[in-house]
């Protein structure tokens, strides 16, 4: 089993579009091969931080994942409304690797 925490700093001002927006990007997930959880919120230390917690059953569904067209709609969207880069860390076999 794989498991991600990806974690991106919203813009305050875009906070509420950033939100909905991921909303049809975890519909879509949710129906995706290997993803037994995928999931968004907003952190509890940060308010402009949204925490996406994802569960897959292996590291190729994990990648087809990254490359599916509703990841490119999503991060096309999204890109404006960040105040960085987000952060993956994906851990697996006791092993986190951080992206």
């Amino acid at each position: 089993m794989i498991y991600v925490i990806a974690t991106t700093p919203m813009k305050p001002e875009n906070k509420d579009d950033f939100i909905k927006g991921h909303k049809a990007c975890i519909a879509e997930t949710h129906k995706e091969k290997g993803c037994l959880s995928y999931e968004g919120h907003v952190s509890v230390n940060d308010p402009n931080l949204y925490v996406v917690v994802e569960r897959w059953e292996t590291r190729d569904d994990l990648t087809a994942h990254s490359k599916a067209p509703h990841m490119k709609v999503w991060r096309e969207y999204s890109a404006d409304m960040k105040t960085g880069p987000t952060v993956i860390e994906i851990i697996s076999d006791a092993k986190v690797q951080k992206l």
